[in-house]
């Protein structure tokens, strides 16, 4: 590796927000990825981040790989029994098709509360629609790509760790006494939730971590995290290119703000988050670390 390259993108008529407020702040209705009544696909977008950030290493002039960032829940329609990459692999598999030589990667990033609804209301051709607007975005990105020379001292990884606060609702007994009983289809349930109880019960940490690629960094985070969590990020740092890859570390499932919790829904419910506001102080102060923001 010779070079590294940074192109942007922004992605149009893909992600929208899942959370739709009444007058009272409060949710009032989710728009899923697949939304069938035409009023909730009809309000606004809401808070997304629209901007599909490349990163690109190449041999010279010849390029190696290429790594895409976007948030958006990667799902058009599921649960069929039939295992697809849905549109985000799609459009990663155009752009390998278009553009063979390097290899693809694509991340997705802070997507807990941005999905695709406003423009899917299910239907099967939505997906390949969905793929092709995201591969364009791609594309874009990589054809803006500026790139620059690169030494083994302009790349480094940096972790912190951090104690994320368990959800008040969870019980470990509750969830033991739960697991005869748990049935294997279920989405998630007293497996998973218990697994993650009994590894903060034993002090094991979440690693947040962060690469750096000379003027670049990516944040690596975990959970369903609120997409207001990478826009904070590229704030903290406008000097930077700054992109995210949430999912990482599925223990706390959703992530939301602190105000969120407050607000109900879908994504800070019980069944849906095993944190709770706390998370946000948390998680903000790990990526400042992460970002060298001196506190």
């Amino acid at each position: 590796i010779t070079h590294a390259g940074i192109g942007t993108a922004v992605v149009h008529e893909v992600a929208s927000n899942r959370r739709i407020l009444g007058d009272d702040a409060r949710v009032r209705a989710t728009r899923y990825t697949a939304t069938r009544d035409p009023a909730i696909r009809a309000e606004p977008e809401g808070v997304i981040d629209p901007e599909l950030t490349a990163i690109s290493f190449w041999n010279r002039s010849v390029p190696v790989a290429v790594l895409t960032y976007y948030a958006c829940h990667p799902q058009s329609y599921y649960r069929t029994g039939i295992p697809s990459p849905d549109f985000p692999g799609i459009a990663r598999f155009i752009r390998g098709q278009e553009l063979p030589e390097p290899l693809h990667l694509h991340f997705n990033g802070a997507g807990g509360n941005v999905g695709a609804g406003k423009y899917n209301d299910g239907a099967k051709e939505n997906r390949l629609k969905l793929a092709m607007r995201l591969a364009d975005a791609m594309k874009r990105a990589f054809d803006a790509t500026e790139t620059f020379e690169i030494s083994g001292e302009d790349i480094f990884w940096r972790t912190a760790s951090v104690s994320l606060p368990l959800a008040r609702h969870l019980a470990r007994q509750e969830l033991v006494d739960h697991l005869p009983h748990w049935n294997s289809v279920e989405y998630w349930g007293s497996p998973d939730k218990l697994g993650f109880v009994l590894r903060r019960e034993a002090g094991v940490p979440t690693i947040l971590s962060c690469l750096g690629v000379a003027d670049a960094r990516v944040l690596h985070m975990p959970g369903e995290l609120f997409v207001e969590y990478q826009l904070a990020a590229k704030s903290m740092r406008p000097d930077l290119t700054v992109a995210m890859a949430a999912y990482g570390d599925y223990g706390p499932g959703y992530i939301g703000t602190e105000i969120a919790y407050q607000q109900g829904g879908y994504e800070t419910s019980n069944q849906a988050s095993n944190v709770d506001g706390r998370a946000e102080r948390v998680l903000m102060g790990g990526i400042a670390d992460l970002l060298e923001i001196n506190r």
